[in-house]
């Protein structure tokens, strides 16, 4: 675990992130992991002194299974809010089957599956959330209820989720072979790109610190 800004701690769970917000009420999670793995999320917590009934809301960024794998066991645990796009929701509550590829289904048999869990706020627009200082961006593309996070604190901080990775320059582009739909994916990105914020943190990828909306500028220029 590191701290990217004041109080917003990256987790990492094998090859995915999640990301642990401190707020004055509680703790905001974006995001759980793998299947089978939300115990890392646990030592995390008690690390900043902390424990699994201190998250109040858990906003999911997409409904793959390495990011709301541990969906179920960390509401189950904790009593928390599930914040998801209306979009998405029908797949991470079991009333409509998940979509995969070929490879997505391939891959699962590595991640394992995620468990089905009801949402408790379903999101059809961008703007503020219930969750006190986060703003939602819907940001299609990687899926069709993929949505990204902007936390009003120190220069505007960025949940970009699957909606781009980090790498050597900074912010590259997910891959499309893992998107639903590589053109709405980038008309995400150029909406991003349009935002003000300071930092981005991702589900695969190192976070950049300083100027990176400016990042996601130079990407689709």
């Amino acid at each position: 675990m590191r701290e990217i800004v004041d109080g917003v701690f990256e987790v990492n769970i094998g090859f995915v992130h999640a990301h642990l917000v401190v707020t004055d009420d509680g703790v905001v999670l974006v995001d759980t992991g793998l299947p089978g793995r939300s115990g890392r999320v646990g030592a995390a917590l008690r690390e900043l002194r902390r424990e699994i009934g201190d998250i109040t809301a858990i906003l999911v960024t997409h409904r793959h299974a390495d990011h709301v794998g541990g969906l179920a066991a960390l509401r189950r645990e904790s009593g928390a809010r599930v914040v998801a796009h209306e979009r998405d929701a029908p797949s991470i509550d079991g009333t409509r089957p998940v979509p995969l590829t070929r490879l997505q289904r391939f891959i699962s048999t590595v991640t394992g599956t995620a468990e089905v869990v009801p949402v408790d706020e379903t999101l059809s627009a961008d703007g503020a959330i219930s969750v006190p200082g986060f703003s939602a961006v819907h940001t299609p593309g990687h899926t069709d209820g993929h949505v990204s996070y902007l936390l009003d604190r120190a220069g505007g901080v960025l949940f970009a989720g699957d909606a781009a990775s980090g790498g050597r320059r900074g912010v590259q582009r997910s891959p499309k072979i893992m998107s639903d739909d590589p053109a709405r994916a980038e008309e995400s990105l150029r909406r991003l790109a349009a935002l003000d914020f300071e930092t981005v943190v991702f589900g695969h990828g190192t976070a950049v610190t300083a100027g990176a909306a400016d990042r996601f500028r130079a990407l689709i220029a």
